[in-house]
This record gives structure tokens, C-alpha cells and sequence, in this order.
């Protein structure tokens, strides 16, 4: 995610990305993935997801074997909810230099190291304690990690949305959920095998020594070069003037200011910039993952209720669902370069939309192991374009002056409401069958259909509005906003 006060007016021109102005030269087609930073990505992706599962599901699978009770454990569910709240912290990420390290390395990279060693240092501090007889200890040490790792997410998915124009986010968005799959392999699979073969302690100490993996990669990736100051000072003067920050003295001056800046003036920013069309970006926002989600809770429930062995769900979901997610992560970052944004965000929504009624028909079907791999791959590709389709739309929703706190909001708005109605699939399904609650998730997909289709005229009408460039502050060519 980048003076003495003059005179600011309305008309301060958004800041931008320096470098990233020109994209006729950009690569539009499959070799958009040889990029260096869309390289550096994937490994960034994998650093990302490593500490997931070692807080939550693999953790789990330790304390079982620790002989902790099912209450205690499902207690450390609760470590969670530190990625539900990253928005909290961000602005601090976004302003707050760190001591030496943001000097030698930048504001980006010096977050993202900070966060980096705290995982490795904090799984590590893990293997140094016993889950039986030290588990708040271990507790608190899983807080710590969970902490470290949504605030590497914040940064990283900063540096990701700096680092390159808006036709490669798609291929960027790519590259992590790539990465990112891998990591949960490791995490996963990889540490209960090792745990398997050797005990818990040393299958930690190998997942935080794979950290280094994320620290090599943020040593030799670049700075983003971003030109925020002026039109950033600008709002925030404004909102200062306006609250009456200047009459106050002091530290009390400087703190009020430091939040206002920091806290208030994103999403001044977002809203300004986006006039009227804001509220309907911020539905689709709330509202683009809600059929993905709600399906998703009830899927395994449902495979398993079909008759579908634990071995055939987990080879067709391994084997052809993780390589069909990865191709249609792929095929969706080269139709953001190739199409823009707009095409893709419609085409995923239709998609992951229209794969429910695959899953019904399914659901009339009796036990079909070709069919449940049609579906479960169908599913995933739908998945993939619309993943990598949505985080570019999201990363070009932010301004290079407040990323990562912007972005931290949408990631956690995207989610929110999805989980509330995901929270009923049960009860749909229990009262209705499976066939209808497919139809039901399908239907939950609409709204993202529809705003995804008014977006483009909305946006055009923004434009249309302020014909001034000096106070044109909707979407450009290049994405920035």
C-alpha cells in the first residue's frame, strides 16, 4: 500500500502510481506471468497462507494428539477472529515508518519483513512450549502469529496493488491465490505428514523455517514507486480546516490529526472520489462472494451425504479442483489484461452463479464419480476467474494514499454479510433438500450479477459529471483512482 500547509482545494488530482501511467506497452496475453513482480507474487502468496492452517485446523489436529478437550480447542477458533479486525490496525501500517528499517527498505517492505520474522519467530516459540500444561501460553503465542499474519496480509496485498498497473492485478490476484493454495498444501497435508513421521515439534520448526521463503522474496522485490504526498496533504488539510484541528495545541493537535489523516480521511477519499456510485460499489462489494460462500459451507456435508467416500472427494477436489482453481485464477488474470475489469467481474459472477445448478442437478443424480468431477472442476474454474477478477476490481478501487486501509475494509466487507446468510445454509437444506438450496445459492448470486452489469454505466455517468480533469476523480484508463 505512500509541509508546511497551503491552500487546498476540492480539485486536488488523485494520486497515482508513478511508472505505471503507460499500458499500451503492458502484456496482455499468458506472458503477463513472467513479469518479475507477478513472480515474486506467487511467492508472497505462499508466505500468505503458510501460518493460516498452522493457527487453526493443523493446530488443532496438535492439541487433539496433546489430549486437550474438544472445548479448549474449540475455543482457539476464536484466533480468527484477528483477520476479521486487520482494518483496525491498518492505518497505522499505512503511515506509521518503522525505525531504520523503512529507510533501508522502503514503507512496504519494511512492514512486511517486521511481520515475516514475527511469524517464523512466533511458530517457532510454538515447539518451545507444552500443549498439555501451557496452553494459554500457546494461546497466546497462536494470537501472535494470527496477528503477524493478517498484518503481512495487509501489507502484501499493498505492495501488490502499488507494484503494478491495474491490467496485471488480475494476473497479480493470480500469482497469490497460486502461492497461496501451495502454502495450504504445506500447512496442511504437509505438516500432519511431517508430524506423522517425526512429532509435532519438528514439523513447526520446518513450516517457520519456510518463512524464509516470504523474507528472501521481500529483500529483492522492489519498492513501489507511488506519488501520494501532495493530493493526500491536500484532503487531509481539508478535513483538518474543517474540524477545527488547527485551533488546537500541542499533542493534542497532533493526535487528532494523526487519526483524522490516518483513520478518517480513506474513506473521505473513497467517497469523494466515487460520489453517488460509491453505495453501489460497496453492495457489490458485500454482496459478490455470497453464492460462493453459501455453497461452499454445505459442499462437503452434501458430497458426503451422496454417498461419496472421504478418498473420492479428497482426490477429485486435490487432483482436479486445486488444478482447474489454479487455471481459472490464471485464465481470469489474462482476461483482466486482455478485457479490463469490468467483462471479468460479470463473467465470474455469472459463473460461480451458474455452477449451482450443477451442483443441483447432482443432487437428482445417484453416485456418479465422472459427474462429481465435472462439477467439482467446473466449480473451481468459475471460482478461480472470478477470484482473480475481483481482487483487481478491489485493488482498483484504492487510492495509493490510504491502500492498505482501504483494502483491509473491502477484504473484510467482502466477506461479512456472506458469512451472516452462509450461517443458514443448514437450516435450507435441512428443511428443503439439497436440490432446492442450490437453486437458492444460484439465486443469492443475482445481486452481484446485476451491479456488476450497472457498474460500467454508473461509472460513466461519474465521468460524464465532471468533464474538468482537475476535478475528475472517478476511475481513469490506467485504473487508478
Amino acid at each position: 500500500m505512500s509541509r508546511e500547509p497551503g491552500p487546498a482545494s476540492s480539485s486536488t488530482p488523485a494520486p497515482s502510481v508513478a511508472g505505471t501511467g503507460v499500458e499500451g506497452n503492458q502484456p496482455r496475453g499468458w506472458r503477463i506471468y513472467t513479469r518479475p513482480e507477478v513472480l515474486a507474487m506467487a511467492l508472497l502468496g505462499l508466505s500468505s497462507g503458510l501460518p493460516f492452517l498452522l493457527v487453526f485446523s493443523t493446530l488443532s489436529a496438535w492439541l487433539h494428539d496433546a489430549g486437550v478437550t474438544r472445548t479448549v480447542i474449540g475455543f482457539f477458533s476464536w484466533v480468527g477472529v484477528t483477520y476479521s479486525i486487520k482494518v483496525l490496525w491498518a492505518p497505522v501500517i499505512d503511515r506509521l515508518p518503522l525505525p531504520l528499517l523503512t529507510r533501508l527498505l522502503g514503507r512496504r517492505r519494511s512492514w512486511m519483513l517486521l511481520a515475516q520474522l514475527g511469524i517464523a519467530v512466533g511458530l517457532y516459540a510454538m515447539t518451545l512450549v507444552n500443549p498439555a500444561t501451557q496452553t494459554a501460553l500457546l494461546a497466546l503465542l497462536a494470537v501472535a502469529v494470527a496477528f503477524a499474519s493478517a498484518t503481512q496480509d495487509i501489507v502484501i496485498d499493498a505492495w501488490r496493488i502499488e507494484a503494478v498497473a491495474e491490467r496485471l492485478q488480475g494476473a497479480m490476484a493470480a500469482a497469490y491465490v497460486a502461492g497461496y493454495r501451495v502454502a495450504l498444501l504445506l500447512a496442511g497435508a504437509g505438516a500432519l505428514w511431517l508430524a506423522d513421521l517425526y512429532g509435532w515439534v519438528p514439523s513447526y520448526r520446518v513450516m517457520a523455517a519456510l518463512m524464509g521463503i516470504g523474507i528472501v522474496t521481500t529483500l529483492l522485490v522492489r519498492e513501489p514507486q507511488v506519488s501520494v504526498e501532495a493530493a493526500a496533504r491536500a484532503l487531509e488539510q481539508r478535513l483538518e480546516r474543517r474540524l477545527g484541528l488547527f485551533d488546537l495545541k500541542g499533542r493534542a493537535r497532533l493526535l487528532t490529526a494523526w487519526f483524522v489523516d490516518a483513520v478518517i480521511a480513506p474513506f473521505v477519499d473513497f467517497f469523494s472520489r466515487n460520489g453517488h456510485v460509491a453505495w453501489w460499489i460497496l453492495a457489490l462489494v458485500a454482496t459478490y462472494k455470497l453464492s460462493d460462500i453459501t455453497m461452499g459451507v454445505m459442499a462437503n456435508p452434501f458430497y458426503l451425504d451422496m454417498g461419496y467416500s472421504k478418498s473420492e472427494i479428497a482426490a477429485v477436489s486435490k487432483l482436479f479442483g486445486f488444478g482447474m482453481t489454479l487455471f481459472g485464477a490464471a485464465l481470469g488474470g489474462v482476461l483482466v489484461a486482455r478485457l479490463g475489469l469490468h467483462r471479468p467481474l460479470l463473467l465470474g459472477a455469472v459463473l460461480v452463479a451458474a455452477t449451482n445448478l450443477l451442483f443441483a442437478t447432482l443432487a437428482l443424480m445417484p453416485h456418479d464419480l465422472l459427474w462429481l468431477t465435472v462439477v467439482i472442476s467446473a466449480d473451481n474454474l468459475s471460482g478461480g476467474i472470478a477470484t482473480s477478477a475481483f481482487i483487481a476490481w478491489l485493488s482498483s478501487l484504492t487510492s495509493v494514499a490510504y491502500t492498505a486501509t482501504q483494502y483491509a475494509l473491502f477484504s473484510s466487507l467482502m466477506t461479512l454479510l456472506a458469512k451472516l446468510i452462509g450461517g443458514f445454509a443448514g437450516v435450507v437444506v435441512d428443511s428443503q433438500g439439497y436440490f432446492v438450496f442450490f437453486l437458492y445459492a444460484g439465486l443469492l448470486g443475482l445481486p452481484a450479477i446485476l451491479l456488476s452489469l450497472q457498474l460500467p454505466r454508473l461509472h460513466a455517468r461519474l465521468r460524464a459529471s465532471r468533464p474538468d480533469p482537475d476535478t475528475d476523480h472517478s476511475p481513469g484508463p490506467s485504473g487508478r483512482v
